[in-house]
């Protein structure tokens, strides 16, 4: 089985979907995983599997805003999201 460490730079669209599957909300101290790359820096990964692969995919904010970014485009289709726009609007009513 292949282990392949990545960067959230370099998530495929079907990596982005197992973490989001695997972790839907959000992963935990004990879904960390801790160790030294083969160039001696300490590392803070999560991991989730193909049949072939277990990808390490490094912690960072950059990787906590991209899978909430892609639950959010989870929830509506594309087709919905293209249709929406927001204005300057006066949300004020009489009461």
């Amino acid at each position: 089985m292949n282990r392949i460490i990545v960067d959230y730079k370099k998530l495929t669209p079907e990596i982005l979907d197992l973490l989001v599957e695997k972790f839907p909300d959000g992963y935990g101290i004990r879904d960390v995983i801790k160790f030294t790359n083969p160039k001696g820096k300490y590392v803070e990964a999560v991991e989730v599997r193909t049949d072939s692969t277990i990808y390490l995919v490094k912690i960072s904010d950059e990787l906590v805003d991209s899978m909430e970014n892609h639950e959010e485009e989870e929830l509506l289709p594309p087709e919905i999201i293209d249709d929406i726009i927001i204005d300057d609007v006066d949300l004020e009513t009489d009461l």
